[in-house]
């Protein structure tokens, strides 16, 4: 039997009552009814206006081989590709490395300054998550989100660990995290409070 590599990973920024974004969401605003601006900006202030302080959760992040992310998290486009979008991150994506995006419309890969290439997948998670495995190797794989994706992800039992950032507001409605999962038995690894933001880090139990 072939020993499993990496890690299948979900990190995720939620509000105290679990939504990682809210209601009415468009391309002005992503987030929807946030709770600010539409932008997220309370929910990942955490990341933006106190980064020294959650270096190492922010490093984290970084470290993955691969991603994987659902088209909702790509842009606002739906349906066919009928005009260009390469994503909410510019020219040059946080990522270097590659990024699966679920979707149900077929593209071409597209490559983008700094190591980022987008890699389309029509042929559902499991699909997306052997092309990432394939090109992480030995490495991680992050699936990035959003809650949808990741809980799909979960209910199907290919998540080896959670980490979430619990911020300190609540949305009241939106997109929840494990909306749709079966229970999950989960061992707490790490917990770490900052001054935005609580840390945790769980292994999914199987």
């Amino acid at each position: 039997m072939t020993e499993r590599m990496g890690r299948v990973i979900c990190d995720l920024t939620i509000s105290a009552d679990g939504y990682s974004a809210g209601l009415n969401q468009t391309e002005e605003r992503p987030f929807g009814d946030d709770g600010g601006d539409g932008s997220g900006d309370q929910l990942h202030a955490w990341m933006f206006d106190t980064p020294d302080e959650n270096r190492a959760e922010v490093d984290q992040l970084a470290a993955a081989r691969a991603f994987i992310m659902g088209r909702n998290m790509f842009g606002p486009v739906r349906g066919e590709w009928d005009r260009p979008w390469n994503g909410w991150w510019g020219e040059n994506p946080p990522f270097h490395a590659p990024v699966f995006v679920l979707t149900h419309h077929a593209r071409e890969p597209q490559p983008m300054d700094g190591g980022t290439t987008y890699h389309f997948v029509t042929g559902g998670i499991a699909s997306a998550l052997a092309q990432a495995r394939a090109a992480a190797g030995d490495g991680d794989v992050l699936v990035h989100g959003g809650a949808t994706t990741i809980n799909q992800y979960l209910a199907a039992g290919l998540i080896d660990e959670l980490r979430l950032h619990i911020v300190p507001l609540t949305l009241g409605a939106g997109t929840r995290l494990f909306e749709g999962v079966p229970p999950l038995k989960l061992e707490q690894v790490t917990s770490r409070p900052a001054s935005l933001v609580t840390h945790v880090t769980y292994r999914v139990l199987r």
